[in-house]
């Protein structure tokens, strides 16, 4: 799973990188603590007057179905099993046509102690500080309880697809997200393209090699709250 991840660039950076036209982003700045219904930036396709327009977006991480009653759901969302989404009401409409970038420099995992039950923090980060693109999914969803023409009655909500972890990463953790090469990009957000299991499962093969170079090193506890690239520094050992 992925429950914590880092965005260390600013908006023009993510941009630039994404070849993607400005959206709603005025209110992001670079993180290294995002948790689960924190707004997140996400790369999204779709057609506006005729014309396909990638762009960078803010969505609350954890996604919500345009037919739920209320924004918060009864579990967790903010990761999506790869091996199963398209077949979940929750997640089968964004496979079809909605589908996302997430940008990360890494991402946060925790080794769980078989005896002593400790729990030790983990950063899971490209080598040469390449940005990662995860595989995602979006939903737009609508407050009914506020007047039709109120903007700020949708609210764009994504999710980190996941898979079984590649063999470098197993001994962190049993699943890992999806790092899609960038020759996957165009692709994975084309709209036009109607995604199914096969689509997604080919996804999942096409972003094996990206998960199995990333690097891992230890890092201190990660606190509740708490903002800084000091959060990703590796833990200095005693004697080293």
């Amino acid at each position: 799973m992925c429950g914590r991840f880092a965005v260390d660039k600013d908006t023009n950076e993510l941009i630039e990188e994404f070849v993607a036209a400005g959206g709603d982003v005025h209110d992001w700045a670079p993180s290294w603590n995002l948790a689960p219904t924190q707004q997140v930036p996400v790369v999204i396709e779709s057609v506006k007057t005729g014309e396909l327009v990638r762009r960078l977006e803010t969505a609350r991480w954890s996604l919500v179905p345009g037919w739920s009653k209320s924004l918060t759901m009864k579990f967790p969302t903010f990761n999506a099993r790869s091996e199963t989404a398209a077949e979940k009401s929750t997640f089968s409409a964004s496979v079809k046509s909605k589908r996302a970038i997430i940008p990360a420099s890494g991402y946060y995992e925790w080794h769980t102690d078989p005896v002593t039950k400790k729990k030790t923090p983990f950063y899971i980060h490209s080598g040469n500080d390449e940005t990662l693109a995860f595989a995602g999914l979006y939903s737009w969803w609508k407050d009914h309880s506020k007047a039709e023409d109120d903007p700020t009655s949708w609210n764009l909500t994504a999710t980190i697809l996941t898979s079984d972890a590649v063999d470098d990463l197993l001994d962190i953790h049993d699943r890992n997200p999806v790092p899609l090469p960038r020759e996957w990009w165009g692709r994975w957000l084309d709209p036009a393209t109607v995604g199914d299991q096969d689509f997604v499962d080919a996804a999942v093969q096409a972003a094996l090699p990206v998960a199995g170079s990333l690097e891992i090193r230890e890092v201190a506890p990660l606190p509740f709250q708490g903002e800084g690239p000091e959060l990703i520094r590796p833990v200095t050992k005693a004697g080293q």
